[in-house]
């Protein structure tokens, strides 16, 4: 293999990037804006800087923080000390210290839109704004938002989310997550160095709409506007058929990210899944033991193995958690009160905030741990109603 082309710039491009050209491969990035902002908090939780340890011990600018609290009407809120802290990039330093690995790396970046993509032999033709060039293998890490039709996941309208946010001028020291009433979705204040990520993502309603929330929501907290930057964007939050069918790979190129919809239909959260795809497609594209062909299958089986099931999983649970309603209330507000009374449902959403609890042992892991009290039968009760049938999906 002569050149890989990698499609896109942002974490999971660069961290492939890095991988592939640090193995001795001719790399090439291509993006028409390299660095740049996005509304996304920027959080990075234990399960990703445990695996990738780079991601804490650098002299990026960034926070540690600890304290969390969720809101869920008409419950209130409920604070929460986390164990295992939360580190908070600007999107824009974290891309741009990634790419500065990938380019130290070996890899050639270069500041470039991809207008078309077409197979050339048994490579490809990468079309530019300046002209064109030929690559052995792709990897498409363009987002979401993914121009090209021929690669790449295939996705219907609810198969997306909005997120929408504010660069906010302003200091916090604690993460607030805030669940509204009949919301598939939640807001979020993410404190980073120098200012706040104030945003809201969600699906079922239009971005004007979504919007709107915001700013009510952020008034309610006091948090002013002025010199506020708006940014919108739009992930993907795959419902559950469509994992089964999710054009993740095929002959000669691997999707990472949100160009292959690797991202918590729950949470949101893309940032891990970035760049552990990314890892997990360079270790497909530097095998030896694969034959071209053969790397597309094995790409799927290492996603399903690592991670791809326990997200199918978050799919089928995911409407259920912010629409459905227990014992006259909202999951989420009930889920606030369980905090409050619950040592073990509150330490489940610790290692849930950590990412060391997967969703497919959600309910075994709590159901192992109640202690027999009234109160915890009722959340086992909550659990079978939340996640009703098998663990397996």
């Amino acid at each position: 293999m002569k050149r890989v082309a990698v499609l896109g710039g942002g974490p999971a491009g660069a961290f492939a990037a890095e991988r592939l050209a640090s193995a001795g491969l001719d790399t090439v990035v291509l993006d028409e804006k390299l660095a740049w902002e996005k509304p996304c908090g920027g959080g990075l939780t234990y399960k990703a800087y445990s695996r990738y340890p780079f991601l804490i011990e650098n002299s990026t600018p960034k926070r540690l923080v600890r304290e969390t609290y969720l809101t869920a009407p008409p419950a209130g809120s409920v604070r929460m000390t986390m164990h295992r802290p939360v580190v908070i990039y600007s999107r824009l330093d974290l891309n741009r210290m990634l790419l500065d690995r990938a380019e130290k790396a070996g890899a050639q970046l270069e500041k470039e839109r991809v207008l078309d993509l077409q197979r050339a032999g048994s490579g490809w033709r990468i079309r530019t704004r300046r002209g064109a060039l030929d690559a052995d293998f792709c990897v498409v890490a363009t987002g979401a938002r993914n121009p090209l039709r021929n690669v790449g996941t295939e996705w219907t309208r609810r198969d997306t989310m909005y997120a929408l946010g504010y660069y906010v001028p302003a200091e916090q020291d604690h993460i607030d997550i805030q669940f509204s009433r009949r919301f598939e979705g939640y807001l979020w204040i993410f404190p980073r160095r120098g200012h706040l990520s104030a945003g809201i993502c969600g699906k079922g309603e239009p971005a004007q709409a979504l919007r709107a929330r915001l700013d009510r929501y952020l008034a309610w907290k006091g948090i002013p506007l002025k010199d506020a930057v708006f940014y919108s964007h739009v992930l993907p939050s795959l419902e559950f058929p469509a994992w089964r069918r999710n054009r993740i790979a095929g002959d000669h190129w691997v999707a990472v990210g949100d160009a292959g919809g690797l991202c918590d239909p729950i949470t949101g959260e893309g940032i891990y899944y970035a760049l552990r795809s990314a890892d997990l497609a360079s270790q497909v594209v530097l095998a030896d033991c694969h034959a071209p062909a053969e790397k597309q299958r094995a790409y799927r089986q290492l996603l399903n193995r690592d991670f791809g099931y326990d997200l199918e999983v978050a799919a089928r649970l995911a409407r259920r958690l912010f629409l459905d309603k227990f014992l006259l209330s909202s999951v989420p507000a009930r889920m606030v009160q369980f905090m409050r009374r619950s040592p073990s449902f509150t330490n489940l959403v610790q290692d849930l905030f950590a990412g060391t609890q997967s969703y497919a042992d959600l309910k075994e892991c709590l159901l192992r741990n109640l202690n027999g009290t009234l109160h915890e039968i009722v959340l086992s009760f909550f659990f079978h109603r939340l996640m009703p049938g098998e663990n397996r999906v």
